[in-house]
């Protein structure tokens, strides 16, 4: 058989395999591992789960606790005294070129918070108070500002009288001074207690008008019921100027531990 004859049989041998791959003939095709190429699709590898889709949470940490804040360590003892809460005290016993100061705690060691006037009102203690070695400290709130007093200088104010009578009857006769701080003196020694030895105060300057007129305050008598007075003077003043003869004497009862509702010291 010639060259040509042989490549045309060979390609008729082909042309009838390549037919009856894409049949359903019985014959069964002769099957050809493909080549992998570029092309061939990869195996599939399971993507990478996503951190918001599959890790699991992690674990919320408890919340620390707050502490609680520091209770404040108060100078001296607690203890139960006269003031109860809801009391509406005075200030009394301060010089009227002075204040008394209202602090951050019981002490004269404590920041000062606020300061009242010598005859200020509307002073109301919370019930809570403190012993010290040589003193005794109230909280209170005035005006809204909370802190603490030493109670030497609280009072409540009890009943009003007029004592010019009994001044009188003590001293023989109305008393007479060149000065109304004078005049003050002299009056407050009919209320005055030797022993203890009572502190006179000018708690309010003198002032000169129709009539002068002058207030002491007169504290520390013993009596932890009624702790003092509190004294006005009105006094008429001669027409050269050089003296003043008391004509009136008000007096406030200053009880230290409560008032009836008639206002006496309890």
């Amino acid at each position: 058989m010639s060259r040509r004859a042989l490549a045309l049989a060979v390609a008729v041998t082909l042309l009838a395999a390549a037919c009856a791959d894409d049949d359903t003939g019985d014959a069964a095709p002769t099957t050809v591992e493909p080549t992998t190429t570029a092309s061939s699709p990869t195996t599939n590898i399971a993507p990478t789960t996503t951190a918001a889709a599959t890790t699991a949470p992690a674990t919320t940490a408890t919340p620390t606790t707050t502490a609680a804040p520091a209770t404040t360590v108060l100078a001296g003892e607690p203890i139960e005294l006269f003031a109860q809460s809801g009391q509406v005290w005075s200030v009394v016993g301060v010089d009227r070129e002075d204040v008394l100061n209202v602090r951050s705690g019981p002490g004269v060691d404590a920041d000062i918070v606020a300061t009242l006037a010598p005859t200020a009102a509307g002073v109301v203690t919370t019930g809570r108070a403190q012993a010290l070695s040589s003193s005794i400290w109230y909280e209170v709130e005035v005006d809204g500002v909370a802190g603490w007093v030493n109670i030497a200088f609280l009072a409540l104010p009890g009943v009003v009288t007029d004592e010019t009578a009994a001044v009188e009857a003590a001293l023989g006769a109305l008393p007479v001074a060149e000065t109304l701080v004078d005049l003050g003196t002299a009056t407050a020694a009919v209320f005055a207690s030797d022993e203890p030895a009572s502190d006179v105060v000018v708690s309010v300057a003198p002032t000169i008008g129709d009539l002068g007129e002058i207030t002491i305050d007169v504290m520390g008598l013993g009596d932890d019921a009624q702790v003092g007075w509190r004294l006005r003077l009105f006094a008429v003043e001669d027409e050269a100027g050089e003296f003043f003869t008391l004509r009136t004497v008000e007096a406030v009862t200053l009880c230290g531990r409560g008032v009836t509702d008639d206002l006496r010291c309890t």
